[in-house]
């Protein structure tokens, strides 16, 4: 009997949605245009078009569907949250207009931030007070409450943010606060407390503003979304994918939104893991291009790196400080305003750019017919021959040339250049975008990209990816089968998991074990019940301890892991140790005689993925999983030995060379004549077969273009490993 799964994950440009049968290994993807003002349109279009390929019934599903989705992003980033209050300590009202009054450009006398994800009028003050030590001085009076819900009222707040000074150390003001206004007023209410009891207090009030903000937007989704999955008759519950690569429970998000921030690009890096130790590859450098946006994150020993803060809506793309800090855990990674959507420009100086702005869904690149009129990326590849626009998404969704040659031709003239070299040139222009922001990446992690392989995944990742490769000075690609909708498959090996932490600062040689196992007990207890909301039972549940440690008197600190089990794992001795290592590991040094100070303490709650693909199917192979083929089962497959990479070539002989179905002129660069390509069906690919380029290798979801200068074999698990020949 078939065990489905199901995957939906919503992108800037398109929403994906993958159908894997857990124990033949059975796939069957799909992708439609997101619907930006009604995502539930685009997840019930593809669905419903996914279901009737596969022949499958909603009642046949019964396992988690697992869900990534942009929403978050998109909506902090364009300012399209909901009508959020937030309520801080009478005197504090100012703190996320005053920032942490840092300036991420001291010489640009025109320096730009983003406008708090709540304005001062919707900003209100409450005369309480809790100390430092956590003893409250003052508790708010039912006067002030009743005070406070009659503002919140006249301003028709759609949902609120709690957030009063020392709350991370006592948080009952925060809570009576908080449960007056949702019985007097029957909004959403989130407080720091509970999203990131943290010190520090503008980042604090700025994950929870962010939070609040976002409340309306992710909640009447989810509830329209589960409503129609059980009108349909699905059987499954909704768990959502968060930032740190794992999944919870449907209502754990809508009250956690800010957690979902880089879900999408997490189930990629989730997925970019997972296929690393499969392939026995020590090192990975996750590619993934969509419509909207590009994403670059490092894969060592099989994981994603993941860091404890982040920022979101940079005024700057590429400067630190100039976007909302948000304290929450997430997969580490760069993602960039270049996609198959972003559009060409001639700037004051003349000079072409191309991204961040995106045409995204609606209207989409000139070349969707659907009004754009601004030359995009996909249009630029049409005009270049790298993609046929008969062949795209196998002909369901043709596209227009004739309207990308119109739209490119005004660029062109404005540049005084021909329509192919400008083509040619927007090419170019969002590959050294992607590369810049991936060797940036490297150098904020202090690594080296060199030589790394690189997994390329996305609509448009496999277009570009021997480019970008080129740049990073990379000579090995990896195209994974179904490499479109990767993201959406990652969600499916993605673990439930949830990370909390909370400060409590102590001299290491000082902290009592009695307070801080009772620290940990409420994590724990959080933690439990977020991993059974999702439906993990409690003696399946895995805890992982961490802490925030610096030398006394510093200002910053760095996060070591310490180990696993029912309590705190590590000594004093140990902790200290461990510290030292990484901060040797970090800055090359220690500092004799200091004594280090832990700051906030971490707990990983986490069970293996109720979704279980990685589990299942035959053999757990790669090929098994994601065999080439829409609807077709899964073809035998022979499972990778490890370090198959690591020198060029793979093993296995195909029976015949592979045979183009058909060719092309393309053009691989500006200035550089069109080259008849051969374009090759993927699905015909056997085991072992190999071909050099330039060439064209298409599927229905994705094309993947080999470079001159590449050669490619199929590897076992029927991905495409293109090597970069020596000259």
């Amino acid at each position: 009997m078939a065990d489905w799964r199901l995957a939906v994950d919503i992108g800037g440009t398109f929403t994906d949605v993958v159908l894997l049968d857990a124990q033949t290994g059975r796939i069957v993807v799909d992708k439609t245009l997101t619907t930006p003002a009604a995502p539930l349109e685009g997840v019930r279009t593809g669905l419903t078009q996914l279901l009737d390929r596969a022949d499958v019934r909603p009642q046949d599903i019964t396992a988690p569907i697992v869900h990534a989705t942009t929403l978050i992003t998109n909506a902090l980033i364009e300012g399209k949250t909901g009508r959020a209050a937030l309520v801080t300590t009478q005197g504090f009202g100012d703190t996320l207009l005053i920032r942490d009054e840092h300036r991420y450009d001291m010489y640009d006398l025109q320096i730009e931030f983003p406008p708090p994800p709540i304005p001062r009028e919707l900003t209100f003050e409450l005369n309480e007070r809790t100390i430092a030590d956590g003893s409250i001085a003052t508790e708010p009076s039912t006067e002030d409450l009743e005070e406070l819900t009659r503002q919140l009222r006249d301003a028709e707040v759609e949902s609120a943010a709690v957030c009063l000074l020392n709350s991370y150390v006592n948080a009952a003001n925060e809570q009576r606060v908080a449960s007056h206004l949702r019985q007097t007023l029957g909004i959403p209410v989130c407080i720091s407390a509970e999203i990131s009891p943290q010190i520090r207090e503008y980042p604090r009030m700025t994950t929870t503003a962010c939070n609040a903000a976002t409340m309306p937007v992710i909640g009447p989704y989810l509830d329209e979304l589960q409503k129609w999955l059980s009108d349909e008759g699905f059987g499954g519950s909704v768990l959502m994918m968060l930032s740190n690569g794992g999944v919870v429970s449907a209502g754990d998000a809508a009250r956690g939104p800010i957690r979902l921030v880089e879900s999408g690009p997490a189930a990629g890096a989730l997925a970019g893991g997972w296929f690393a130790k499969r392939l026995g590859v020590e090192r990975l450098l996750c590619f993934d291009m969509g419509g909207t946006t590009a994403k670059a994150c490092l894969i060592e020993h099989g994981e994603p790196e993941l860091t404890n803060t982040f920022e979101v809506a940079r005024a700057y793309r590429f400067k630190k400080g100039s976007g909302y800090p948000v304290s929450v855990p997430s997969v580490d990674l760069v993602e960039i305003g270049a996609g198959g959507g972003s559009l060409a420009r001639v700037d004051q100086f003349g000079l072409l750019k191309v991204g961040p702005e995106s045409a995204g869904a609606d209207p989409g690149p000139a070349s969707y017919a659907q009004g754009g009129a601004v030359p995009a990326v996909t249009d630029a590849d049409v005009i270049l021959g790298l993609l046929d626009p008969g062949a795209f998404l196998g002909g369901d969704m043709p596209l227009d040339a004739s309207l990308a040659d119109t739209a490119t031709r005004t660029v062109a003239e404005e540049l005084t250049l021909s329509m192919i070299d400008t083509a040619a040139g927007i090419h170019d222009v969002v590959n050294q975008n992607m590369a810049a922001a991936a060797s940036m990446h490297g150098v904020e992690m202090g690594m080296d990209l060199r030589g790394i392989p690189i997994i390329a995944f996305g609509g448009a990742g496999p277009v570009h990816a021997c480019a970008v490769a080129e740049l990073l000075e990379s000579d090995k690609v990896i195209f994974p089968v179904n490499a479109s909708v990767l993201s959406a498959f990652g969600t499916l090996v993605s673990p439930v998991r949830i990370d909390l932490a909370r400060s409590m600062p102590r001299l290491i040689k000082s902290v009592d074990s009695a307070e801080r196992e009772h620290l940990l007990d409420e994590l724990r207890g959080e933690g439990r019940r977020v991993l059974r909301a999702a439906g993990v039972p409690g003696d399946a549940v895995v805890y992982r301890y961490g802490v925030d440690a610096r030398y006394a008197g510093q200002g910053n600190e760095i996060t070591v892991w310490v180990g696993e089990g029912s309590s705190w794992p590590a000594d004093q001795a140990q902790v200290v140790e461990a510290f030292e290592a990484e901060y040797r590991r970090i800055y090359g040094m220690t500092i004799p005689d200091v004594e280090v100070e832990a700051i906030t303490w971490r707990l990983s709650a986490l069970a293996p993925g109720v979704a279980g693909a990685a589990e299942a199917g035959a053999g757990s192979t790669p090929g098994a999983l994601l065999a080439p083929g829409a609807a077709g089962a899964a073809e035998a497959a022979v499972e990778p030995t490890p370090g198959a990479l690591s020198s060029p070539g793979v093993t296995g002989a195909a029976e015949a060379a592979p045979v183009p179905n058909r060719s092309r002129p393309v053009v691989f660069g500006r200035g550089v004549a069109a080259v008849d390509t051969p374009v090759y069906d993927r699905s015909e690919l056997a085991v072992g077969a190999g071909f050099n380029g330039p060439a064209v290798v298409e599927e229905r979801e994705t094309t993947s273009v080999i470079r001159p200068g590449w050669s490619v074999e199929v590897a076992p698990d029927r991905s495409l490993i293109a090597t970069r020949m020596q000259p």
